[in-house]
């Protein structure tokens, strides 16, 4: 069983933060330290968008360029746990921001393709008002 729980989303103003989280649980997340996570995000009638993505140790994370600058992706491996500090929030930050965790042999490894993840959260809802 494998489930990842985002949380944190809500209705906000241009220029605001918000930060989301990520819960990993399962019998396959016993070593959470193997994965590499990712956040995505997808607006309605639209392809999914890479966001942000960490390395299993946390020691390397890679950007959108539509985020970089503005967003920070961290984890606390200990808790099983990711977190994505969005500031300076844009009405085109607008979505559904999807959590996803594939395991990787390579601790400083990252990915940004939707398909190199196994698993994926159900999504919170991000709405930033002009």
């Amino acid at each position: 069983q494998v489930l990842l729980v985002e949380s944190g989303g809500g209705l906000v103003q241009a220029g605001d933060s918000l930060r989301l989280s990520c819960v990993a649980s399962g019998r396959t997340f016993i070593m959470f330290s193997i994965y590499a996570m990712g956040w995505f995000r997808q607006e309605p009638g639209k392809e999914r968008e890479f966001v942000a993505s960490i390395s299993p140790s946390g020691g390397t994370t890679y950007y959108a360029d539509s985020v970089k600058g503005r967003f920070t992706f961290s984890r606390d491996n200990a808790k099983n746990t990711v977190y994505l500090q969005m500031n300076s929030l844009r009405p085109e930050d607008t979505a559904v921001y999807y959590c996803a965790a594939t395991p990787t042999a390579y601790s400083g490894t990252y990915f940004w393709k939707g398909t190199d993840y196994r698993h994926w959260g159900q999504g919170t809802q991000v709405t930033v008002s002009s």
